[in-house]
């Protein structure tokens, strides 16, 4: 069996050093939209979209955790670790948690160390989570965690984990609000470090089973919380606590983002579906937990 639980989860943690400034985060803002709100009659130069695009006024969505440094040490190098040797052609990015210990600064130094922190056998397919720990000198910053499924990889008899499904919202949403993904929008997106070509080139996306390539999973995250942070959260990203998704469809660029939020006691609940294509379920079980 190409993943042995027991050896991956023993394995010794990989640390490395990551640095981001300004630019990595402007650029993280552009690629999920920023500056392009259409609850805004200017958005380019609306004071609050500014706080997302100009340094001078710049404060950072926490879901850029999730690309800083480029994302070291990476989902790739956690499938490169002891006990887990797996083809990349059968790996699905399933789902993703982030918690925030503080703000984000603008510029940053600070050290990252990954490990695989949960290996379930889900039947037909491994679960690995994939959890990163990032700290600077002043202390914890983040804890990201990343759930990849990799296909075909079950089976073989061990712990089936945490059930993630929630039960849905109940009600109608509080309020719904459409974002417009740009045909360029993972082609900016990726610019942030994520370059898998399933993104960018038509025919490695058909080879993968899509008629074209597809925004990244990520990107509809960080278009997601930007959302919530602006319509519910007074655009306040310092009231971010925690933010965790299951991925549940994928988004094609031009299409639009139907995003429903649920307000409740320090939390939000979400739900994300594609318009154009009769509200295709995108993320679901979706918190967003704040002060």
């Amino acid at each position: 069996m190409p993943i042995d639980a027991a050896k991956a989860l023993a394995a010794e943690p990989r640390t490395g050093e990551i640095t981001w400034g300004h630019r990595d985060v402007l650029l993280y803002h552009l690629g999920i939209g920023a500056g392009a709100n259409p609850d805004k009659p200017s958005p380019a130069t609306d004071g609050d979209e500014l706080r997302y695009t100009l340094e001078s006024r710049l404060h950072v969505l926490p879901s850029f955790a999730t690309v800083a440094g480029s994302g070291s040490p990476g989902v790739i190098s956690g499938l490169s670790m002891p006990g887990v040797d797996v083809d990349l052609a059968r790996v699905l990015h399933g789902g993703q948690r982030l918690e925030i210990h503080r703000p984000i600064p603008v510029t940053g130094r600070a050290t990252a160390t990954g490990r695989i922190a949960g290996v379930y056998d889900k039947g037909k397919a491994a679960l690995l989570v994939m959890r990163t720990e990032v700290a600077d000198a002043d202390g914890p910053l983040w804890t990201n965690d990343a759930q990849i499924f990799v296909r075909g990889e079950g089976g073989w008899g061990g712990d089936r984990g945490p059930s993630a499904r929630l039960r849905p919202p109940a009600g109608e949403p509080d309020r719904t609000v459409e974002r417009a993904v740009r045909e360029d929008q993972a082609l900016l997106y990726r610019l942030s470090g994520d370059y898998n070509p399933l993104h960018a080139d038509p025919e490695f996306a058909k080879l993968a089973g899509f008629e074209r390539p597809i925004l990244h999973g990520l990107c509809t995250y960080g278009i997601t919380l930007k959302a919530v942070v602006d319509t519910l959260l007074d655009g306040d990203v310092s009231r971010v606590r925690s933010y965790s998704t299951r991925f549940a469809g994928v988004v094609f660029p031009g299409e639009t983002l139907r995003i429903r939020l649920w307000r409740g006691a320090g939390e939000v609940r979400v739900a994300v579906s594609a318009v154009e294509r009769g509200d295709a379920p995108v993320l679901t079980d979706t918190i967003v937990e704040h002060t």
